[in-house]
């Protein structure tokens, strides 16, 4: 028992000495990109929307096509899509190390080539922590007809 106690204390000692944040810490840092991504695609900022996204990042709509990042942004400055509102409910993140598996109930409302629609998808977002901050590095969109 004696011993337990001891390689718990040790370990717990070193994460705080070598600066590794608890799983609690890096889910806020995580909820708080989520928000930002959220409030940025509001404002329509395809400059921030940019910065919280990995290079090689992807979306997958719910019709199984594939968006990059570069098509994606283009979209948002060129005004053929957007947003005017966004809400995520069920929201879960899971760390596992530097990925973080984001789930959300999100419903949204905006415009794509002067359409508008509605939407309620399961969206799920993985990030990685890559120099210290995250960015998603894909998008998965399901539509949710659950009543």
């Amino acid at each position: 028992m004696k011993y337990s106690f001891l390689v718990t204390v040790v370990f717990a000692l070193g994460a705080a000495l070598f600066g590794q944040k608890n799983s609690n810490e890096m889910e806020k840092e995580v909820m708080k990109v989520e928000e930002e991504f959220g409030e940025a695609m509001i404002k329509n900022d395809a400059d921030r929307i940019g910065t919280l996204l990995a290079d090689d990042w992807i979306i997958i709509d719910p019709d199984g096509a594939i968006m990059d990042k570069a098509r994606f942004l283009s979209a948002i400055r060129s005004g053929a899509l957007a947003h005017e509102a966004m809400d995520s409910q069920e929201v879960r993140v899971r760390i596992y190390g530097t990925t973080a598996i984001v789930t959300a109930l999100t419903s949204s409302k905006a415009k794509y080539m002067g359409q508008e629609f509605s939407t309620r998808e399961r969206a799920t977002d993985v990030f990685v922590k890559r120099d210290d901050r995250w960015q998603c590095v894909t998008t998965q969109l399901t539509t949710f007809t659950k009543k």
